[in-house]
């Protein structure tokens, strides 16, 4: 009996005693959230606004927003545009589950407001972008339901860029685009097309650029940028299609100072410089070049520099020409294929703008490709206007590599550098071989246009490359 009792009571004791700790595991269990299941990868949802969306008659200044979820927003100084433009931007906040729009500016009558926030809606637990979300009201009795678009192709290249935004002005003076901010602003898409929603009836002038400072205007003529020579009269003008440029810098010349990286290497007393040859060979397709890469020359004396093939016959037929900077000196010659050529540099050939010359007089080695290093090219156009001053561009890595004046609706190359290219059609108005930008003041010319081919093609070596081609 006193064997049972003491078994008994051992017993309870520890089921007492275990009772604590099972308690604490059932509530850590019952606190902790469910694991596994599918991740949260829906957007917030707008239950409820006020005013409501698309409301009219609307004369209050602040906004609610109430979502299904708790969010956030993120850039949204970037990410929203208010239409028509406010002079002051309103102030946007959030809080758990409602963004707060406080309009600063004073509403106009009987106008249609929207708010496009675009990826600047998100929720706290996942970052679920609420993509292109827009709030629209009106102070008058209807909604403006007005629609107009368009795209924008990056007149040279052919290419599109939807960091760029399209506007519209309801003037034409020159100085409008550059110091006032539009009426309505729409984004561009990754096709280059945008649209507006919610625009009043009325005539415009439609603009499009990189807002890099955020001013909503045209403010340096390095910014991309493209206009309408015709007004946009809504309900009335077809989709219209801008080009886009940047105006071309002007070169501009080095000059020799005593402070920066020339002074820094002003203990060197040696002219330094590089040139084009690549492996020991020579392009035969083009010149010798002789890079001075720290400062320009001050002066150079092409008799010093001697020029023989295989090592002993002297080259007198050749030109050497230096650039608009006086960093770079091409040496002009028809090279022969598979040939030895030798240069000789004497040591005080040139002196550049700090006084260095060669410290000695330098060899140059190499040898000319041959031949069969190159693949023959021949590119037939079947619908070419010739009538529109058609130049053909190879490109590689976005840079046009080779330009070609069409003549006739074909394109022949016995020696062509093997290798893959893009294409592109250049319009050359002005004849001059190259693409040119447009330029709003103070004649609002626009830009060259070059329309890329879809098709890419590969260049192979010691082989003959036909090709016909439909634009």
């Amino acid at each position: 009996m006193k064997k049972f009792s003491w078994s008994v009571l051992t017993s309870l004791a520890i089921y007492f005693l275990s009772i604590p700790f099972w308690v604490s595991q059932s509530g850590c269990a019952n606190m902790a959230p469910p694991l596994g299941g599918p991740k949260d990868s829906l957007p917030p949802v707008l239950m409820a606004a006020k005013p409501g969306a698309n409301a009219t008659n609307v004369t209050q200044k602040k906004i609610n927003l109430v979502f299904d979820e708790y969010v956030n927003l993120d850039n949204i100084t970037q990410n929203l545009i208010v239409s028509p433009t406010p002079k002051i931007n309103p102030i946007v906040e959030s809080k758990l589950k409602v963004v707060t729009i406080t309009i600063k500016d004073t509403l106009e009558p009987n106008t249609t407001y929207t708010f496009d926030f675009g990826n600047g809606i998100r929720d706290v637990n996942e970052n679920n972008v609420l993509k292109n979300f827009r709030y629209v009201f009106a102070t008058g009795d209807s909604i403006d339901n007005n629609t107009y678009n368009g795209n924008v192709i990056m007149a040279e290249t052919g290419k599109t860029d939807s960091t760029l935004i399209a506007v519209l002005h309801r003037k034409n003076d020159d100085s409008t685009v550059s110091k006032q901010k539009p009426r309505y602003i729409t984004r561009l898409d990754k096709e280059g097309k945008f649209e507006f929603k919610n625009v009043a009836a009325g005539t415009y002038y439609l603009f499009a650029f990189k807002d890099e400072s955020g001013t909503r205007t045209y403010t340096s003529n390095r910014q991309l940028f493209a206009f309408s020579n015709e007004p946009v009269i809504i309900g009335k003008t077809a989709p219209l299609t801008l080009y886009a440029y940047a105006e071309e810098e002007e070169p501009v010349k080095p000059i020799a100072s005593a402070k920066g990286p020339a002074a820094k290497n002003a203990a060197d007393k040696k002219l330094r410089y590089e040139t084009n040859v690549n492996a020991g060979e020579q392009d035969l397709l083009k010149p010798l070049e002789i890079s001075f890469k720290t400062t320009p020359l001050r002066t150079y004396d092409s008799t010093k520099l001697r020029f023989f093939k295989d090592s002993m016959q002297p080259i007198k037929n050749y030109t050497l020409v230096s650039d608009s900077t006086n960093s770079k000196l091409s040496l002009k010659y028809n090279w022969e294929e598979d040939t030895k050529y030798v240069i000789i540099v004497d040591k005080d050939f040139a002196v550049d703008t700090l006084g260095r010359q060669l410290s000695k007089t330098d060899t140059l080695s190499f040898k000319s490709k041959k031949k069969s290093a190159y693949g023959i090219v021949r590119l037939r156009f079947t619908n070419l206007d010739l009538s529109k001053n058609p130049v053909l561009q190879f490109v590689q890595s976005d840079a046009v590599v080779y330009s070609h004046v069409f003549t006739d609706k074909t394109f022949t190359s016995q020696l062509f550098v093997p290798g893959d290219y893009d294409l592109r059609i250049l319009y050359d108005d002005n004849k001059n071989g190259k693409w040119d930008a447009g330029q709003y003041y103070p004649n609002r010319k626009q830009p060259e246009i070059a329309i890329p081919i879809k098709r890419k093609i590969t260049i192979k070596a010691n082989w003959e490359n036909e090709i016909d081609l439909d634009l």
